[in-house]
């Protein structure tokens, strides 16, 4: 699969991919990461080693969707999967809203 990193374009496979991580011990994950084989490894960790660029040079935005494209599974930073969603306003609190009221139950106001 042909892929740009760092504005260079790059040509990977998964089993290249593979290969090239095949005896490289992996790093503490503190940001997102993918897992190759059954190990996880920071996705910075794994632009460097398969493109052999300085980690400053590409995003992790951009090994992540090569290596999702590859078939990896990537994660999301620790403590990065989204909160609960606030509970949805009711037709009524939506309309009170819109009219410049407060937003809050009967018994609160």
């Amino acid at each position: 699969m042909r892929c740009v990193i760092a504005r260079y374009p790059f040509d990977l496979t998964k089993s290249g991919v593979l290969d090239s991580m095949k005896g490289v011990t992996p790093e503490p994950v503190t940001g997102e990461s993918v897992t190759i084989g059954r190990r996880r490894y920071p996705v910075k960790q794994v632009g460097e080693v398969v493109t052999r660029q300085d980690r400053r040079d590409f995003s992790g935005g951009e090994v992540t969707r090569a290596m999702a494209r590859l078939g990896f599974t990537c994660h999301p930073a620790p403590g990065a999967e989204p909160a609960s969603p606030a509970p949805a306003a009711t037709p009524v609190e939506a309309a009170s809203a819109l009219l410049g009221g407060t937003v809050g139950t009967p018994q609160e106001l």
